[in-house]
Parts: C-alpha cells; sequence; structure tokens
C-alpha cells in the first residue's frame, strides 16, 4: 500500500505537518492526509509492525488458517441437518432483537458451508430463546431459525407468580439442552432481573450438561456480577469488548486495565476464572484459556458497524463445537500448539469475522453493515478451506 503512493508513512506525515499554511485552503485534503495516516497506521498495527505485542511475543501469533482447516468438516454427502452442530442463542428481548438474530443465522451459515443439500441445514441447527415480544420480529428476519418465545420479563409477571414462571421457563429449556452442542448467552438479552435470574438458572443447566457456553453482550453484565456462574467451567468462552472487559479486570484483579502488559494481564484473568478462555476485542483479538495467550492480527475492516461481536460469538461457538469433535491431540502434523477447544473455536471465529469483514468492506466501503459481513462468512471459508 505504501509503495502504491508512492511514499512511505513518515514522508506522508511530514507533508501533512508542513501544510499548515495551506490548511484553510484545503482542508478537505488535509482531512484526508489525516485519515490515510490513520488507515496506514492501523494496517502496520495490524500486520505486526509497530505491535508491541508481537514484538516482544512472536509466538503469540495464531495459524488461523491452518486452524481453520484443522477443524472444519470436509464436505459429506451422508449428512444431515443437526449433524454439522447445533447451536442454541439465549438472548432477544423488547428493545434488542437484531444480536440474537446475528449470533444465531451466523452460525447457520457457517455449518450450511460443510452440507451438499442447503435445503437440509435449516431446521434443526440454529435455535433462539428469547422473550415474547421479542419472537414474532425475529421469526421475520428468517424462516430459517428455530425460535422459542419462551423468556419472561418483570413487567409482564406478577411478584407471586414469579417463582412458578422461572421454574417453567428453566424446565423448557432444559428438555432442550442434550441437544445442543454450544449455547450462546447474551446477545440483545438485556438486563431485566427476572430474565437474568432465570437466564442464570439456564447457565448452570448447560454447565450440569456439560454444554459449552460463549458469553457476549449483556451475558458478560450478567456474568461480571456472578462470576461464579463461569468460573473454574474450561468449556465457558467470554469475548468482551472494550468496556466489557474494563469491567471484568476491574472485579477480578481489583485494578485498571494495563494496555503495556495486556497478554499477561489476559493469562492472569483467565487463571483467576479458573481456566475460563476470554477472548479479548481489539485491533488484534487476544485469547487465553489461563495456560497460554494467542492473537488473532489478520486486518478486518476500518467501518465499525455494530453486530460484529454478535456474528464473532455465533461463530465461536460452531467452531468450538467442531473442535471438541476431533482428536486433535493426535494430530501431531497439523502445527497446532493447542488443543483446547475453546482457544481454537475462538481463533478459528476470530479470524473468520476479519476476513468476511474485510471482504465486505472492499464491496461496500463507507456503507458496510453487519448483514453484508454475514454474507461473506462462506466466502471466506471458502478461500481457506475449497469444497
Amino acid at each position: 500500500m505504501l509503495i502504491r503512493h508512492g511514499m512511505n508513512q513518515l514522508t506522508l506525515l511530514n507533508n501533512v505537518r508542513n501544510s499548515g499554511t495551506l490548511a484553510s485552503s484545503s482542508s478537505a485534503v488535509l482531512r484526508r492526509q489525516h485519515l490515510l495516516i490513520r488507515c496506514l497506521s492501523a494496517h502496520s498495527y495490524n500486520s505486526g509492525g509497530n505491535n508491541r505485542w508481537q514484538e516482544t511475543k512472536p509466538s503469540m501469533e495464531a495459524d488461523a488458517d491452518n486452524i481453520l482447516r484443522a477443524i472444519t468438516p470436509v464436505l459429506d454427502p451422508t449428512k444431515h441437518k443437526g449433524q454439522a452442530g447445533k447451536v442454541a442463542v439465549i438472548g432477544g428481548c423488547r428493545e434488542y432483537t437484531g444480536a440474537p438474530y446475528f449470533a444465531a443465522i451466523s452460525a447457520l451459515k457457517i455449518v450450511s458451508l460443510i452440507l451438499l443439500d442447503i435445503a437440509l441445514t435449516g431446521a434443526d441447527l440454529s435455535h433462539v430463546f428469547c422473550t415474547k415480544d421479542a419472537a414474532p420480529v425475529i421469526k421475520s428476519y428468517s424462516p430459517e431459525l428455530i425460535v422459542h418465545p419462551i423468556l419472561e420479563e418483570s413487567y409482564s409477571v406478577r411478584d407471586e407468580d414469579k417463582g412458578n414462571v422461572s421454574r417453567k421457563v428453566v424446565a423448557e429449556v432444559d428438555k432442550w439442552m442434550e441437544r445442543f452442542d454450544c449455547i450462546v448467552v447474551g446477545p440483545g438479552l438485556g438486563r431485566d432481573p427476572f430474565l437474568l435470574d432465570c437466564v442464570s438458572e439456564i447457565m448452570k443447566q448447560a454447565r450440569q450438561s456439560n454444554v459449552p457456553i460463549v458469553v457476549d453482550g449483556d451475558g458478560l453484565f450478567l456474568v461480571t456480577n456472578s462470576l461464579d456462574l463461569v468460573s473454574g467451567y474450561p468449556l465457558a468462552v467470554l469475548t468482551p469488548n472494550v468496556n466489557e472487559y474494563k469491567r471484568l479486570v476491574q472485579k477480578v484483579l481489583n485494578r485498571e486495565v494495563n494496555d503495556q502488559d495486556a497478554p499477561q494481564e489476559l493469562l492472569s484473568l483467565a487463571k483467576q476464572f479458573g481456566g475460563v478462555t476470554i477472548l479479548r476485542k481489539g485491533k488484534s483479538d487476544l485469547i487465553s484459556d489461563g495456560q497460554t495467550v494467542k492473537s488473532v492480527t489478520i486486518y478486518g475492516s476500518p467501518r465499525r458497524c455494530g453486530g460484529q461481536g454478535d456474528i464473532l460469538s455465533g461463530s465461536v461457538a460452531v467452531f468450538l463445537s467442531w473442535a471438541r469433535r476431533l482428536n486433535l491431540g493426535a494430530e501431531g502434523n497439523l502445527g497446532i500448539s493447542t488443543t483446547n477447544p475453546t482457544v481454537l473455536g475462538c481463533i478459528a471465529g476470530s479470524a473468520l469475522l476479519r476476513k468476511a469483514a474485510s471482504l465486505a468492506f472492499e464491496n461496500k466501503k463507507r456503507s458496510t453493515l453487519t448483514t453484508d459481513i454475514i454474507e461473506h462468512l462462506g466466502k471466506s471459508l471458502e478461500d481457506i478451506c475449497p469444497a
């Protein structure tokens, strides 16, 4: 990119600094120059050039493409619906219906890539457990999702009925639990106290059934206030953004975030959680299970549209499920330094999202939306794992 523009980044910066006298007459040009500098800096950062983490710990960078190839099942004409994995999303309320849809449909898009008969990939693969108000809206987004309108919020339940309603909600989810390869908790969940209490019980059920749990969005708010829901559970994955990570560090480590030694801090945080895997989202995604730290620095998109975290949580759920089915420890020729399925799932999900975001931005530029990224998940995985 630097060669194409005919100047290096330092030359460009000096030119901008020396253009102060022309700023009043060329403000638009100056703004574009500043934008170009930021883009070049971001590209360099994500390529490892100015990334302090990569300079000090080069082995942290995950071989994402190799991992994706290792854990993605091959196309198989004998497979039927459900064999590629079944994922449930616990989330969706009156205010938030897009997030659970993004997570569920992303999981469905990835799963459908390994089945030859696309018509078979809908019914038994991606479920959404949401409130009654959210269900009709989510159903209208896609007929391919199974939507369960069973969750309740405080406003719709009398105080004297809450105990009975909570038991019914939990029992209904429990009927399905053994069918799921992974559940995603949090997208569009909201923070209604009664709803969160019900979801806490659902998470306890999943843990008792040894079902992996990916926690995102308002699920992280719940976990931050009830650490025991995931502490010590090796099949739990947390996917915090900047603010959610800050709250976790303050609660668990009792200090402020230290970006100067981010890998070690993340390692300590995962250890304090008893081996829970944490994917810290950022310019570079950092992943740790308390034993190792891996990074994914593939360049994605400068367009930060809302909903990408939901794509990530759904993607991680699918790849985690696939990684659990493989005996990777016996595959010495794969060149994979860790065989923890939660870590592998995070690496694969992070890499695929970034690749899809990059392709979407190439096509749509500033108008890129989350739905555009979802549509590029298939092409991104096909480029790495061709049929």
